[in-house]
């Protein structure tokens, strides 16, 4: 039997029905390629190579896959045709051979020619570094607009693949859960098909910005600051989100458990309310066609007033996953610079002995961005994260002394309903009113077309 047709038997339809998901997972083998001189294990933010050979394993265990071995292969150079060189491709096959693998994950770009030449060598079905994050992110993915976007980025990475490499059963590789193989897809091998798909997807997530525009604008008519988690996948946003929520979103130690955004209501500790969304984790060499396709779910990030980056602080490699996390902010067009945008929060401090925890303490005193340590699943320094929310917002307000005419005061009511009112008098012989408001930034010019309807008289100090 061919090993695609293993495949189908394997992974068809797995995402189908129960009877389904208890089949056994694929036996799959484990490939990083690591270029000579590419600068692996260099300074702070660069991961060693075990760490990444390791973090590809749990790609692949993200899906129905059992990964039976994992190979670390140095090159001086990568060949054009079979990305590394001879004998290490009949090295793999052996392997292959031994294990009866129906699947090689290769942690590095591959092209459609490689694909077909390794496949063919190894008798073994093969699937790069964007491939496998794209098959993680279509079992993940619940509702509709997540379903849309993962098949936009899915289409956009076949799309050459379908037209260059057609072998007659590669024509039938497209779609989702391509790691079962031929025959699992409706989409023919044709590209004017597949491109009238793209259109009609982007046409639907058009109609989903939209709306998703409509549902911000809204919230922005209320003075409730939002607040956006994001960081590397697995380092605990979704924890975090329930614990400050009392939501019940999944999270588990999985690989990207989180794709579908949810948006809920957080109290802060002087009773004002604000939103907060947890968002798709990121990822080294993230596909750039996922980002894209994500753009209107991250747009929530791009809009959000304070972006909570949540770091897994016990990972060997927390450095390199944070530089990984504010290159996709750049990406996005945020400035992770930006004075009060941003605030660390070092999670999992429950897994380091109580002397790192410690030192990570003080460290965190005086940091730039903004750092509180936590641990999302004790709760420890979550009172501490809410008061450090609570002042950075404050201190993007202005505070306004305002004195209003008995007539004046009528208008009042207002600065209740969107403005933070400290203080209040009123002088008994005159009845004018002195009022001390703070104004959330968003709300800066609607005051001010208060201020010019009323004609109260204003003075103004920061804090």
């Amino acid at each position: 039997m061919e090993p695609h047709d293993r495949s189908v038997d394997r992974l068809k339809g797995r995402r189908g029905g129960a009877a389904e998901t208890r089949r056994p997972p694929a036996r799959a083998l484990v490939v990083l390629p690591v270029v000579r001189g590419a600068g692996d294990g260099e300074g702070p933010e660069t991961r060693t190579a075990e760490g990444r050979l390791a973090e590809a394993a749990g790609l692949a265990e993200a899906v129905n896959v059992a990964v039976l071995g994992r190979i670390l292969v140095p090159l001086r150079k990568t060949v054009p045709a079979t990305l590394m060189g001879s004998g290490k491709v009949e090295e793999i096959a052996a392997l292959v051979r031994i294990h009866d693998a129906e699947l090689v994950v290769v942690d590095h770009p591959v092209t459609p020619v490689q694909q077909r030449n390794l496949e063919k060598a190894w008798s073994a079905k093969v699937l790069d570094r964007t491939g496998l994050i794209l098959e993680i992110f279509g079992d993940r993915a619940h509702t509709k607009e997540g379903r849309l976007q993962v098949e936009l980025a899915h289409l956009n990475y076949q799309k050459s693949r379908l037209v260059r490499s057609w072998t007659h059963l590669e024509r039938q590789r497209g779609g989702f859960g391509f790691l079962g193989g031929p025959g699992e897809t409706q989409i023919e091998a044709d590209r004017r098909v597949i491109q009238t798909r793209i259109r009609a997807i982007e046409k639907e997530l058009a109609s989903v910005r939209n709306m998703r525009q409509v549902h911000r604008a809204k919230r922005k008519s209320v003075p409730q600051p939002v607040l956006a988690l994001v960081g590397y996948t697995n380092a605990g946003k979704s924890t975090l989100f329930n614990r400050l929520t009392g939501a019940d979103v999944l999270a588990k130690h999985m690989l990207f458990a989180t794709l579908d955004p949810t948006l809920r209501r957080v109290k802060l500790p002087h009773g004002e309310e604000v939103i907060v969304s947890d968002t798709v984790g990121f990822i080294s060499e993230l596909p750039t066609t996922l980002v894209a396709a994500f753009r209107a779910t991250l747009e929530e990030v791009i809009e959000a007033d304070v972006i909570l980056h949540v770091r897994d602080i016990a990972a060997p490699e927390t450095e390199a996953q944070a530089a990984d996390v504010v290159a996709v902010l750049r990406e996005l067009g945020v400035d992770p610079e930006a004075p009060g945008r941003i605030i660390e929060v070092w999670n999992k401090i429950d897994q380091l002995n109580p002397e790192a925890s410690e030192a990570l303490k003080r460290k965190a005193d005086g940091a730039e961005p903004k750092a509180v340590p936590v641990s999302a699943t004790t709760g420890e320094g979550v009172d501490d994260l809410l008061a450090t929310i609570e002042a950075v917002l404050l201190g993007s307000r202005l505070t306004v002394t305002l004195d209003l005419t008995p007539e004046q005061a009528g208008q009042a009511p207002w600065l209740y309903e969107n403005a933070e009112v400290l203080d209040r008098s009123t002088d008994a012989g005159s009845g004018a009113t002195r009022l001390v408001v703070r104004i959330p930034e968003k709300r800066m010019k609607s005051f001010q077309d208060w201020l010019r309807r009323t004609g109260a008289a204003a003075s103004v100090r920061s804090g």
